[in-house]
């Protein structure tokens, strides 16, 4: 095999990818201040010649991430260096009963972390709604610190780029459905009314978060380049075909569901419902004159996919 580039590996499943280090001027950047000093990613490309074009390209947009990094790291500097000849004492250690009051005895996070978490969370937000509104290449930075109580230079302090603040908001969408998922606790409950409870949820979390729906569409559009290869993102995901799966196992020893149902196919059936009816929402109505979203037939339309299921896994 000819001798692969620098940062250029294949990874066990056979795909190529990069393997890189963070460069130690950036340890102290927040976005690799609390992770692995080792960037791994993969191309999901296992034909060598693709992989390594693809690889490529990462590796260069690797580095102006980390150009882009720098240059945040100096906007922060520049912001604190007039406060830098003030005095201040450092703050006091908690006592220890004040230790104890707090759960799990761990101190509270200090001040400016939980202001970072806060920004963060409200550029999440406001991005999550614009890039909703406009897709990624309509979207604005300018317009997302329009939303919030941050600016265009802390948007990319803490993200680095459009591109990257786009893959965080698909990773955040995707998170709220398995989030809602998990909450179910669903071991909890009879098999049948398990499946149930979960087909329910799918449709009343599509239906509550159409923004949810518009980004999956517009990342579909961009051929899921900005979500490939993120681990977090199918880690967390599979945890969904995890719970199809353990539902079905538990339903055929019980005798209640049949054998050799394929959990992502039941996964794909219950989605499909629930994300064409609001996806198709508005040529459906001017092709067939009729609103997916009305309130009088919406409860039918949920119990017609509970009961389609529920059919299509009995014996």
């Amino acid at each position: 095999m000819a001798k692969l580039p620098k940062n250029v590996r294949i990874g066990r499943n056979g795909r190529v990818g990069i393997l890189k280090k963070v460069p130690r001027d950036l340890w102290d950047h927040p976005q690799y201040r609390e992770r692995a000093k080792v960037i791994e990613r993969s191309t999901g490309a296992v034909d060598l010649a693709e992989g390594v074009k693809i690889a490529s390209a990462m590796l260069r947009d690797l580095e102006q991430e980390f150009r882009a990094a720098r240059s945040e790291l100096a906007v922060i500097d520049a912001a604190d260096e007039p406060d830098a000849l003030v005095l201040t004492a450092p703050p006091e250690p908690l006592a220890v009963a004040e230790v104890e009051d707090v759960p799990g005895g761990q101190p509270p996070a200090p001040p400016r972390r939980r202001e970072a978490e806060t920004t963060r969370r409200d550029i999440l937000d406001a991005a999550m709604e614009e890039f909703a509104a406009k897709g990624l290449s309509g979207a604005r930075v300018d317009a997302i610190a329009a939303r919030t109580r941050t600016t265009k230079p802390m948007i990319y302090y803490h993200f680095g780029s459009k591109e990257k603040l786009y893959a965080a908001v698909m990773e955040e969408a995707y998170g709220g459905v398995r989030s809602k998922e998990q909450g179910l606790h669903l071991d909890e409950l009879q098999t049948e009314e398990a499946m149930r409870r979960l087909v329910e949820v799918t449709f009343d979390h599509h239906a509550e978060h159409p923004e949810y729906v518009r980004l999956v569409t517009v990342e579909n559009i961009e051929m899921g380049r900005h979500i490939t290869g993120r681990k977090s993102l199918i880690e967390r995901n599979a945890i969904a075909i995890e719970t199809v799966r353990d539902l079905l196992k538990r339903g055929e020893t019980e005798g209640i569901f049949r054998a050799g149902i394929n959990p992502w196919h039941l996964h794909f059936l219950i989605s499909s419902f629930c994300f064409m009816r609001v996806s198709n929402r508005y040529s459906w109505r001017a092709v067939f004159d009729m609103d997916l979203w009305d309130e009088a037939d919406v409860p039918a339309q949920r119990e017609m996919i509970v009961e389609t299921i529920l059919r299509y896994v009995k014996p």
